[in-house]
């Protein structure tokens, strides 16, 4: 059994049957992607796995216990961290700043934004932030306005605001989107380092093949809200069902 495991989930907005009796089972420790063409009903999935959606049947466990029907910020002390297609974070604050949130959030349980001076001046947030923006390779941006810095750095940043509650699943939402190809392999590389670093199970929701064989264990393959295949990458790329979703080829 997977420490997420997903059971005959099923989700319709009015005419549109968006999940169909998805089945999903990401084990411990590994880098698990889900793919498929625009309208699979990939992001539905995520949305539902981070309590943003309610399934209309099914199950969503995340080790022996229940996400559904829980708030996202219970999600997120549960263990789950989310990673949005566009990063969020604050581009008026600078780096460090923006790390500071996560670490007194994870210690105190809430945050204002009116707060910030006062968090400022407390020395173990902000020497757990710098802790942090050291292991993403950060430190020497921390006096900068999140705002100025690139896309990849921005993802850079929002990655290391979710390794600082300590999650033990990270679901990425399309990571590398919008991206040059330099800041895209530099992320790649971001994520190997996470998975060789620490104890952590990431579901990666991605377009750009090379992102996906570069990293995955597993690759489940959605098409029309329901699974076709889950397998190895080396059996994925030339299997008769993915060409067909992806290419139009008859199986």
């Amino acid at each position: 059994m997977g420490i997420l495991e997903v059971k005959n989930v099923g989700k319709r907005f009015g005419g549109l049957q968006a999940l169909s009796d998805v089945n999903l089972s990401v084990a411990e420790n590994t880098v698990h992607a889900i793919i498929g063409p625009n309208g699979a009903g990939k992001s539905t999935l995520l949305n539902c796995l981070v309590g943003k959606l309610i399934p209309d049947s099914g199950s969503v466990m995340f080790d022996g216990q229940s996400v559904l029907g829980r708030a996202p910020y219970e999600i997120n002390q549960m263990g789950i961290s989310r990673v949005f297609q566009t990063p969020e974070i604050f581009g008026d604050l600078t780096v460090l700043e923006n790390m500071m949130i996560p670490c007194f959030a994870k210690r105190d349980g809430a945050f204002e934004l009116n707060a910030l001076p006062a968090v400022s001046q407390q020395k173990d947030v902000v020497d757990q932030a710098m802790h942090m923006l050291e292991e993403m390779r950060m430190a020497d941006k921390r006096h900068m306005h999140a705002a100025a810095m690139s896309r990849g750095d921005k993802r850079r940043l929002e990655i290391g605001m979710c390794l600082s509650q300590e999650p033990r699943l990270l679901l990425l939402d399309e990571p590398t989107a919008g991206m040059a190809r330099a800041d895209t392999n530099n992320t790649i590389d971001l994520l190997k380092q996470i998975k060789q670093e620490r104890d952590i199970t990431i579901a990666i929701i991605e377009h750009d093949m090379h992102v996906v064989f570069s990293l995955a264990e597993r690759i489940t393959v959605l098409a029309q809200g329901t699974p076709l295949v889950e397998d190895t990458p080396e059996n994925i790329k030339g299997h008769p069902k993915v060409r067909e979703a992806y290419l139009g080829e008859s199986a």
